[in-house]
């Protein structure tokens, strides 16, 4: 299975005040690797997310190292598809969640369907 790999930075800003990487921060965590998918691979067109789920499996406490965050394919429809994203280091997933994104014409504000080319970056990325 292809997995997109992203090492994301935590900022001091990001820790509660356990000392934990702040709930919220997740989900940033988890945008700045989806913006890295598709910068990477060239993905060129406009998405929305159209839903969101996470489970907090593991406080994340603040350090200087980054955290890793994998995100692969399990769903590619015919506007949408599903991202499942982990973040993690070697032994211990902290949160895993399941986005559902949907290609999005900006001029018309409505869906669209996905291209060629949008579809095989997404199929290289399937479980």
């Amino acid at each position: 299975m292809a997995r997109h790999q992203f090492l994301c930075p935590l900022r001091w800003s990001d820790m509660d005040a356990d000392g934990h990487v702040h709930n919220t921060e997740h989900l940033r965590y988890l945008e700045e690797t989806r913006i890295d998918v598709f910068r990477e691979r060239g993905f060129r067109g406009s998405c929305v997310v159209a839903q969101m789920d996470i489970d907090y499996l593991t406080p994340l406490r603040y350090r200087s190292e980054p955290v890793r965050v994998q995100t692969w394919v399990t769903k590619v429809g015919s506007s949408s598809f599903t991202l499942t994203q982990e973040i993690r280091d070697d032994d211990i997933v902290y949160s895993t969640a399941t986005c559902t994104m949907v290609a999005f014409d900006r001029e018309a504000q409505r869906s669209r369907r996905l291209d060629d080319a949008e579809r095989r970056m997404l199929e290289e990325l399937s479980a």
